[in-house]
Formats: structure tokens, sequence, C-alpha cells
């Protein structure tokens, strides 16, 4: 079965190097391109596609939304493509928000190029496809689930890496000040440390966020 596909990155070297490898398999039809999170909406919402191939991260020139943004939207639709993250990011924050979205699978740019359109026919059926290294992620907080962030304490640990008070956080993630404050203080209590500056470096050295 051929597998239709919408590419969706910012980068045109990556959409057309992607385009590329594609167009080797007699079985994957590339049958529109996006360069923006709004562009990629509306070619899923217009073209019959199987499979949405999308950048996590878009410039800040763009628009608003993100892969995430995106993804979440697509699979929000009546018989929706799939999605199939394909991006530089590999942090806990990135892989839980992308599968919380609805994500069928999570690559990374540097996977080799059979792993990419082996990814794309196993996400095509809805089977999961993820890198080597988000598998082991994942199953790495499987098995010590104590010390793992929920996805909502990963927000406010992003947050507060970009340097956002607590009443800003809760105006971004639409939450009370003192919620803000339990996710913080249950965040300290996993990583062992007793303040915001130790636990955004902790979680950065240990990959949970950026």
């Amino acid at each position: 079965m051929t597998v239709r596909v919408l590419i969706a990155d910012d980068h045109p070297v990556v959409r057309a190097g992607v385009a590329a490898l594609l167009g080797t398999d007699p079985d994957i039809e590339i049958v529109a391109t996006a360069s923006t999170p709004s562009q990629a909406l509306a070619a899923a919402a217009s073209v019959d596609i199987d499979l949405v191939l999308l950048d996590l991260q878009f410039s800040s020139g763009t628009d608003a939304l993100s892969g995430v943004d995106v993804t979440r939207t697509i699979r929000s639709q009546p018989n929706p493509p799939e999605v199939l993250i394909l991006t530089n990011y590999d942090t806990d924050a990135d892989i839980l928000a992308a599968v919380e979205a609805g994500a069928t699978g999570y690559l990374l740019k540097d996977a080799p190029a059979e792993e990419l359109l082996s990814a794309i026919h196993q996400s095509a059926r809805g089977e999961g496809a993820l890198a080597p290294a988000v598998a082991t992620r994942l199953m790495a907080r499987m098995r010590s689930p104590q010390t793992s962030l929920t996805a909502r304490e990963l927000d406010v640990l992003e947050a507060s890496a970009e340097g956002l008070s607590n009443a800003q956080i809760a105006q971004l993630l639409v939450v009370s000040e003192a919620t803000v404050k339990t996710h913080l203080s249950h965040i300290y209590t996993k990583l062992g440390v007793t303040s915001r500056g130790a636990a955004v470096a902790k979680a950065r050295d240990s990959g949970l966020i950026r």
C-alpha cells in the first residue's frame, strides 16, 4: 500500500533532503510539504494523506504553534492521519508532549535512512516507531517512576528554565499560582534539590529539559 505523506519542516534543505530520500521508496508518495505549523494544518485538512512527517520545533518567525500543537490538532480530527515526529530534540519533555498529543512515532534527524523509511511504514499502519534513544528514555521512566516528572511538572520546569515567574507560569498554563508552587515542590522532592535554579540545572544535565 502506498503511504501518502505530508512533510512539515521550516528548513528548506531538510524538506528537500527528506523528500529526496522518500522518493527512493516506490511505496511512499509525497503529496504536500509545509514550512509552517499553519500550513501543515491547512494541508492536513485539505489533502488526502496517511501520515504527517513533522518537525517538533519551528522557527519563532513562522507562527505561534509548535509541532506538539499541530499533532494534537490533527489527531483530534475524525479519521486523522498518523503523525511521525522527526526532530533534533530528545528531552523527556519533548518526547512526552509529542506522545501525549497523539504522535505515533518519534525519530531523531540523525536516524539512518532505512530507519526513517521503516518508521514511516510502521507509523502509517498505526504501529509505534521510536528512535532507540527515545525508547531507552521511555523505558527508563517506566523503570524509575519515582524519579520521573509528570508532563505538567515538565511544563513548569521548562517555563522556569525560561525565567518565568510563578505568576507568569500560572498564566501560561492556565492554573493558579498555588498549583505552580505545588508542582515545584514535587519537582524539588523528585530531583532531590531545594531551589528552582538547582532543579533546572539538574534537569538539563539529565536530559529532562533543553
